[in-house]
Formats: structure tokens, sequence, C-alpha cells
């Protein structure tokens, strides 16, 4: 039962991931090269969006991994302090 779980989720992940890549593979390598007043330009934000983006996802990821790491250091040394005592 959970394998046909775990095969639909995969699914629905590579799904969204491939139209995730689609769509900012078209933003950021066709729309720059697009007329200003097409009407697909109504579909994709402003260029700048296309850097700032991931550079914000990229900062809270690391930011995340590292108050992770942190806060299970933190937890093993007490106790490790804990068991010492």
């Amino acid at each position: 039962m959970t394998q046909i779980h775990d095969k639909a989720v995969g699914a629905a992940l590579l799904g969204i991931g491939s139209l995730v890549f689609t769509y900012y593979s078209i933003w950021t390598l066709i729309i720059p090269f697009v007329d200003e007043d097409h009407p697909a330009r109504v579909l994709f934000p402003p260029q700048w969006y296309a850097i700032a983006l991931p550079v914000f996802l990229l900062i809270v990821g690391v930011t995340a991994i590292f108050g992770f790491l942190s806060f299970i250091m933190l937890k093993s040394a007490k106790k490790a302090a804990k068991k010492a005592t």
C-alpha cells in the first residue's frame, strides 16, 4: 500500500519540478527577447525577480540547514554534559 503512495508522491513531485523548471527556463531564457508589449509578458514577473527569488531561497535554505545543525550540536552537547555528570 505504501509503495503505491510513494510512487504517487514521487510522480507528483516530478511533475511539479518539471513545471517549475519549464516556467523558470522560459522566464529567464526566452522572455527577455520578447517585445515589451507582447501579451505573454503578463504571465511572468519582472526579470529582477528571476535573480532575487533564487538568491532569497538559497539564503533561507542555508540558514535553515545551519540552524538545524546548530540545534543538533547543542542538543548533543547537553546530552554529553548530562551523561558526564
